[in-house]
């Protein structure tokens, strides 16, 4: 390998060729795609993706985007299909069979049975004239002009262009369904996506006794050892009637630490921030970090309906929960 090799020219060219493939599908996008959103829309069953080799690769990808954004499907192994896993196909179900050739010996072979069952097939070639394409009830043309790679071997625009179409379909069923972002978090419950669309405020906080609140009467010094107890770095003051009346940080001692005040004798009402920053239960945890941030606070105390408050949290909370 020349030691001046020019990786970035070559990066480039690769680049330029797949943005290509991708225009090209921009400007031949046609009533079949919307043949095939109806199709997809209107299954009753699971919607069956398969593939061989790379095309099996890209399947795998347009299987998990179609299932994450509400439209039930899996990939079967159109191989392993032919021994077996054609029984995880029902008759309301739909197919979407993946191939540059449209000649796949694996798919092709199971065309039969499929037509035997009535299962639809959605063809995604480059070959508007192949096997697939005829047998099937709608074709996508994912045909490009040129692969990116330089013997026109390795698929690559070709199977960026299957991976850009079967977005284009997840999305468009997406939105035509009005798929939210509950339900979206509701199949993706792990990890920190998951961790930032379901968790609320009532999730993060802490309650009950470890809920560190004081009376509006009682002094400094009692504060403090209400903030030390519970460890949040604040507590909650509380007027008479249980509604919350104020808030005592760190931040408000070191505020206080260079004044002539009586900490057993001053209650905590004089020095505590009244009219605090405060949230809901069912605030979803990644809006209070955003209103925690905006606002360069360290934590945050839940109220309820009455503004009493049911909870405190702080960051530490939110980082441990993953959150952000």
């Amino acid at each position: 390998m020349p030691d001046q090799f020019d990786f970035r020219r070559v990066a480039r060219r690769v680049l330029d060729i797949e943005k290509q493939a991708i225009d090209n599908l921009y400007a031949t996008l046609d009533e079949a795609f919307d043949a095939a959103c109806q199709r997809l829309s209107a299954c009753q069953g699971k919607v069956i993706v398969m593939g061989m080799g790379k095309s099996g690769h890209i399947g795998r990808k347009i299987a998990a985007t179609l299932a994450s954004t509400g439209t039930s499907a899996f990939f079967v192994h159109p191989g392993e299909a032919s021994h077996g896993d054609l029984g995880m196909v029902g008759p309301k179900d739909l197919v979407i069979a993946i191939s540059n050739s449209g000649e796949s010996d694996e798919i092709i072979a199971l065309l039969p049975v499929l037509k035997r069952w009535g299962v639809p097939m959605i063809a995604m070639t480059a070959r508007p004239t192949s096997t697939m394409a005829r047998e099937a009830v709608v074709h996508l043309n994912t045909r490009v002009e040129q692969e990116a790679c330089p013997l026109g071997l390795a698929p690559t625009s070709s199977t960026t262009a299957t991976l850009v179409l079967g977005d284009a379909l997840a999305v468009a069923l997406l939105e035509a369904k009005g798929f939210t972002a509950d339900d979206f978090a509701l199949s993706h419950p792990g990890g920190s996506l998951g961790r930032r669309l379901l968790l609320r405020t009532s999730d993060l906080m802490h309650a009950g006794d470890e809920l560190p609140q004081v009376p509006q009467d009682a002094s400094i010094s009692q504060a403090l050892l209400e903030v030390s107890r519970k460890g949040l770095g604040m507590t909650a003051v509380v007027a008479a009637d249980g509604r919350l009346a104020g808030l005592f940080t760190d931040g408000d001692l070191r505020r206080i630490l260079d004044q002539q005040i009586d900490i057993h004798q001053t209650p905590i009402a004089r020095v505590m921030t009244a009219n605090c920053i405060t949230v809901g239960p069912d605030m979803l945890a990644a809006e209070a970090v955003q209103l925690m941030q905006s606002r360069k606070i360290n934590g945050l105390v839940v109220v309820d309906g009455d503004h009493k408050p049911v909870g405190a949290f702080n960051m530490h909370d939110v980082l441990k929960a993953g959150v952000v």
